[in-house]
């Protein structure tokens, strides 16, 4: 195999799953902060309602992206390791079952990863909102009485 390969392969290993293990601890990083923030706000601090909304949007964003982009970067690290496992058959000249089974393995890997990775993701986002949506109907309750 060349260094070429080699290089791919790891190219492959540490960065797209490097990229998705970013992507999970931001995730989760962010959705701690989130909840700590919901724990600790105060609704007679926010006269107005889109003020408030402004404050607990912040970050969900970010989580409902890395839920939904990261079976893509998954899938790119499969079709790359699928594509790289193809041109090291082609280089070598002969069909081997082991070496297509393994190649193909290790690029399902990232595909599983990104799942891995969107499944908490998404379930984080979905949590905040509606706490969200709860702090909202809290503020809205209490500004109607006044």
């Amino acid at each position: 195999m060349t260094n070429w390969l080699k290089m791919a392969e790891q190219t492959l290993d540490y960065g797209v799953i490097g990229v998705l293990i970013v992507m999970s601890i931001v995730a989760l990083w962010l959705f701690i902060e989130r909840m700590m923030f919901y724990k600790a706000i105060r609704l007679e601090d926010y006269q107005s309602r889109d003020l408030l909304e402004l404050d607990l949007t912040d970050n969900l964003s970010t989580i409902g992206a890395i839920g939904s982009n990261a079976p893509y970067v998954g899938l790119l690290g499969t079709v790359l390791g699928i594509m790289i496992t193809f041109y090291t058959l082609g280089d070598i000249g002969a069909v081997d079952t082991k070496k297509i089974m393994i190649g193909l393995a290790l690029a399902l890997k990232a595909t599983a990863m990104g799942l891995l990775v969107a499944m908490p993701s998404i379930t984080f986002y979905t949590i905040a909102m509606r706490k969200m949506e709860r702090i909202l109907a809290h503020w809205d309750a209490e500004h109607e009485k006044s």
